[in-house]
């Protein structure tokens, strides 16, 4: 498990807070790896072994697993097993389920002994208040990550409904805050709400936040990091078809790590800037 200190640390000592995004479809990944027993399985350990000294966090996507029914659990299985320890390792299943739903849902995700999965952290929807969330905090330790203000052009449906308590992403953002401190709780807020990161600290100075949408969706980074950084950055940038799919040649792994080290070199940058490192 990783805790906040330790995150931290991880980011001053790598001078990056990249997420790499293990979004991997089997349509997607270079045709030779298909001889091998398990080409999902095979070609995350070789983004992971390419990547590993510039991120601080991996997030496989539980959709592009469960869809392949027991070979794609299998391959999430071997792929949270062999993910670093010194990272972040989330899974994005954006659940969000009350009572015994959600007690089974964590002990999925988090229960190593059951089912060999010991995420760090999973993302959730909050639709359902407090008691969906509670089950996932039960669990010392882990991270609960709240979709909060996402890229999606349907955020506008909801998102943005005003409240007693301002903007729904707001409400939710504060109510949450109560279940759990900035030790526990993290939200999801897009890249492409950059603008928006300022207001967002208001109601969340010191959480982290998972920010997805920088590169392929056409997020900034310069910009998220001038309205979301914190004086312990406070961030972490997702990169998932930008970096995992950089090549769909024999050289994919060494494709993946040149563009993480590009992210890297960018976000060094920005943490200098602003006197993180």
């Amino acid at each position: 498990m990783i805790s906040r200190l330790q995150l931290i640390d991880q980011i001053k000592q790598k001078k990056s807070f990249l997420c790499v995004g293990l979004d991997t479809d089997i349509e997607k990944i270079p045709a030779f790896l298909k001889e091998y027993p398990d080409p999902i399985f095979e070609f995350n350990k070789r983004i992971i072994d390419a990547t590993h000294d510039l991120c601080v966090s991996y997030k496989p996507n539980a959709a592009f697993y469960e869809s392949r029914g027991i070979k794609g659990l299998q391959s999430l299985i071997d792929t949270c097993k062999y993910l670093p320890k010194d990272c972040l390792n989330i899974i994005d299943a954006k659940r969000g389920d009350i009572g015994n739903t959600s007690d089974m849902y964590a002990k999925a995700f988090f229960n190593e002994e059951a089912t060999g999965m010991g995420f760090d952290a999973i993302t959730l929807s909050p639709y359902m208040g407090n008691d969906s969330v509670k089950p996932y905090l039960a669990y010392p330790g882990k991270w609960v990550i709240l979709l909060a203000l996402t890229s999606s052009v349907g955020s506008k449906d909801f998102q943005y409904l005003t409240t007693e308590q301002g903007f729904l992403y707001e409400s939710v953002i504060k109510k949450a805050n109560m279940w759990g401190g900035a030790d526990r709780i993290m939200f999801v807020v897009g890249a492409t709400k950059s603008t928006e990161f300022t207001n967002i600290r208001k109601y969340a100075p010191d959480n982290f936040l998972l920010v997805p949408g920088v590169g392929a969706q056409g997020g900034s980074l310069a910009d998220v990091c001038q309205y979301g950084m914190t004086k312990d950055c406070g961030l972490i940038v997702n990169a998932s078809r930008s970096i995992i799919y950089a090549s769909n040649g024999e050289d994919f792994a060494e494709a993946a790590r040149a563009e993480a080290l590009n992210i890297q070199q960018q976000m060094q940058v920005e943490l200098e800037k602003a006197g993180v490192i």
